[in-house]
This record gives C-alpha cells, sequence and structure tokens, in this order.
C-alpha cells in the first residue's frame, strides 16, 4: 500500500479511537508518557542531562564560556539555544544545516527558558559592558517518537539545574548556576474534536492543530507556540493552560528530584 493510503488508514484508526475517548497507548487526553531524566550524562559538559519521554529521546548539553554581552544587557550574561535532528534519530530528518523543524524546537526551548528568567542573568556579569557568561544550550535528539518540543524542553531544564558556571577560567571558585525558576512546557495535539496532550509519533502525524504552553511554578504562563494548520477555539485554548499547570507539577518534581 501506499504511504497516503496508510496514513489514511491511521487517521481513521486513531480518530475513531479519540472519539470513544481512547488513545493508541492506552493513555488518557490529558495523561504525558513516562518521563525519564539523568542529569550530568556528559562528565565534560558544564551541565547535561539525557530524557526519556515515552520512546522520545533526547540529549542536552550546557557549554558555558566568557564573551561580550549584548549592547543592551551589559551587565547579564547570554543564552544561546540549538538543536540538531540527524537521520539517526528519524528516517524524516536530513544531515546538514538545520532545517526549519531544528530551528522552531530550539526557538521554543530558548523562549520557555528566557521568559521565565530561569537563570538569574545578572549573576553571570564578570565585568559590565566587557565579559560576562555566555551559556550554549545544544539539543540532540537520539530517537523520535513525536512531542520534541516538550522532552527537548525537560533536558535543557534539567541540564541547567545541574550545570556549574567554570569560574575557575577566571582565578575563581566554580559556582552552580544561578537557577531561579522551573518552567515546564505542557504539548497538546487536537485530532479530530478532542485535545490530547504529549502526542507520540503517530498522533503527531495526523493532527490537525498543536499547541504547546509553558508555565512556572507559580502557573504563570511565560510562553506559548502554536503549530500546525489547524485551529484552536478559545475554550480549548484555556483548557490547554489548565492543563499544562496541572500536569506541568507532577512533571517538574520529576526533573527537580532526579
Amino acid at each position: 500500500m501506499t504511504a497516503e493510503v496508510i496514513s489514511e488508514l491511521l487517521r481513521e484508526h486513531i480518530n475513531r479511537l479519540a472519539a470513544t475517548g481512547k488513545r493508541t497507548d492506552g493513555r488518557a487526553f490529558d495523561e504525558p508518557r513516562p518521563l525519564t531524566v539523568q542529569k550530568n550524562y556528559i562528565k565534560n559538559a558544564e551541565g547535561s542531562a539525557r530524557v526519556q519521554l515515552g520512546d522520545t529521546d533526547v540529549l542536552v548539553g550546557v557549554k558555558i564560556d566568557v564573551g561580550e554581552p549584548y549592547p543592551d544587557t551589559p551587565n547579564q550574561g547570554v543564552l544561546s539555544t540549538s538543536a540538531e535532528l540527524v537521520p539517526l534519530a528519524s528516517p524524516t530528518f536530513e544531515a546538514g544545516p538545520p532545517s526549519p523543524t531544528a530551528i522552531e524546537l530550539a526557538r521554543v526551548v530558548d523562549r520557555g527558558i528566557r521568559e521565565s528568567k530561569t537563570v538569574n542573568t545578572e549573576k553571570l556579569c564578570i565585568t559590565p559592558k566587557e565579559k560576562v557568561w555566555i551559556m550554549f544550550i545544544d539539543i540532540h535528539a537520539l530517537d523520535y517518537d513525536g512531542n520534541l518540543f516538550d522532552a527537548a524542553s525537560y533536558g535543557a531544564l534539567a541540564a541547567l539545574s545541574c550545570a556549574k558556571v567554570p569560574a575557575s577560567k577566571i582565578g575563581k571558585e566554580d559556582y552552580p548556576l544561578p537557577l531561579e525558576h522551573w518552567p515546564i512546557s505542557v504539548t497538546a495535539a487536537k485530532i479530530g474534536g478532542n485535545v490530547l496532550v504529549d502526542p507520540n509519533l503517530d498522533e503527531e502525524r495526523i493532527a490537525a492543530a498543536r499547541i504547546t504552553v509553558t508555565t512556572d511554578e507559580n502557573g504563570d504562563i511565560r510562553a506559548m507556540q502554536k503549530g500546525l494548520r489547524g485551529s484552536f477555539s478559545l475554550d480549548e485554548v484555556r483548557a490547554a493552560i489548565r492543563t499544562s499547570q496541572r500536569v506541568g507539577k507532577g512533571l517538574r518534581g520529576i526533573i527537580q528530584r532526579a
């Protein structure tokens, strides 16, 4: 059978299950897949974590080095996030320059961390207007089974939470990265008239729309991203926000305790 026929059969099967309140893997609509977090996975990085969200597997490394601040924030450290999606993780990924998917992934993760002020960047200033610490977050997908947005976000937060500033490079003592907030993203996909949290690959493939909501430990919204061509009603967006706040509490605890 052609890929189009297989895709249509898959769509009908998942839609039929969703209409009866079920999912292909038996989860409830608001239930994420099991989350496993291993911190300090890479010994030669300032911080690192390997995260498995179901069968989606992501490795995140944090490198911290001395650099120049931005002119408009002369006394604050700098955050830079990048993502690499290689064929090893999925046959749909291609080698070469960052794809639009990789760029969007990096931006969504970066925005959640930046807008929640996860790291106190003022404490990363060495000499105002001259030298600050720059945080480089590198995301590597190892295995892709849907919802890279959340897996990469959890990996970045876990890696930052165990990272140390290498102050020994400038003759001082290393110290933990000044982490102050714990943003958690929760992504949901719209399938038919239903909204499903943490879509797996099959659900992601046939979804009409996607929404990612990032909230902090106080439940405040820090970032949102809507994807795909479909739309959400106002009530569906509000429900997605409430679900992100509720589900995020449990996921945040897993990352903090790892």
